[in-house]
C-alpha cells in the first residue's frame, strides 16, 4: 500500500532532529521500549502505546502525535497510540501551538473547558486526537497495552496502571514551568524537539527490526 507523504513543513522538521540529541542513558530506555514493540509484533498483537502523564495536557499529547505519525511514516504497523492522565485538564494551547510551529494542522472540533483537536499530517490520514482524559477512559484500551509514563509525578501517584501489560518510565522535564515567560515558546519547542527526536528514533529503529524478522 503506498502511503500518503507527510506534509512538507513536517518532513523539513524532522530533517532537522539530530540523533546525537540522544544521550546513552536515554537511548537505554528507548531501547527497552522497541524491544517490547517488536517482541508484540513478532507474536501477532496490536502495539498499544498510552503515554501518561499527570494531566494529560502537555507531554503525554506531544509524545502520542509524535509516535502516531512515525509508526504511519514508516509503515509500522498495527500500532495504536493513546494518551491519558491521572487526572483530567484539557489539552494545553501551548502544546498545541508548539506542534503546529512543527509542521501540524490542528483543528478544534469542539469547545468549553477540553475542547477535542485534531491533528492531521498528512492528505486524507486519520488524525490524532486529542482531548484530555484519565489514562483508562475512552477510546483509550483497558487492557493489553504499554503505559508509557512521561513524567516522574505521574509515575509516583500512578504505581500500578490497571490492565497495563508492561510499564516503562520516559520521563521528560515539564515545559509548565516556562508559562508565561519570555522562554514559553522556546521550552515548548524543545521538549517538542526532543519527544519528537526520540520518537524517531525508535520507530527508525523498530521498523529496520521488524523488516528483519519478515
Amino acid at each position: 500500500m503506498t502511503l500518503q507523504p507527510l506534509f512538507p513543513s513536517i518532513e523539513r522538521y524532522i530533517g532537522s532532529l539530530h540523533e546525537k540529541s540522544i544521550t546513552s542513558e536515554r537511548s537505554l530506555l528507548l531501547e527497552e521500549l522497541i524491544g517490547y514493540m517488536a517482541d508484540t509484533l513478532y507474536s501477532g498483537r496490536t502495539v498499544r502505546l498510552v503515554f501518561i502523564c499527570t494531566h494529560n495536557s502537555r507531554r503525554s499529547h506531544l509524545a502520542q502525535a509524535w509516535a502516531q505519525v512515525f509508526a504511519y511514516r514508516y509503515g509500522v504497523a498495527p500500532i495504536e497510540c493513546y494518551s491519558g492522565g491521572t487526572e483530567t485538564t484539557a489539552c494545553n494551547p501551548r502544546t498545541v501551538a508548539a506542534l503546529e510551529r512543527a509542521g501540524l494542522r490542528a483543528t478544534a472540533i469542539t469547545a468549553g473547558e477540553n475542547p477535542v483537536y485534531l491533528f492531521q499530517y498528512a492528505e486524507g490520514v486519520g488524525p490524532v486526537i486529542a482531548f484530555s482524559k484519565v489514562y483508562d477512559q475512552p477510546p483509550n484500551p483497558r487492557a493489553g497495552f504499554a503505559a508509557v509514563m512521561t513524567c516522574a509525578q505521574a509515575a509516583e501517584s500512578c504505581p500500578v496502571v490497571l490492565g497495563a501489560e508492561q510499564r516503562f518510565a520516559l520521563p521528560y522535564d515539564d515545559p509548565k514551568a516556562a508559562d508565561d515567560t519570555p522562554e514559553e515558546a522556546a521550552t515548548y519547542d524543545a521538549r517538542c524537539r526532543q519527544i519528537a527526536a526520540e520518537m524517531l528514533f525508535v520507530f527508525e529503529r523498530l521498523s529496520g527490526q521488524n523488516t528483519a524478522k519478515v
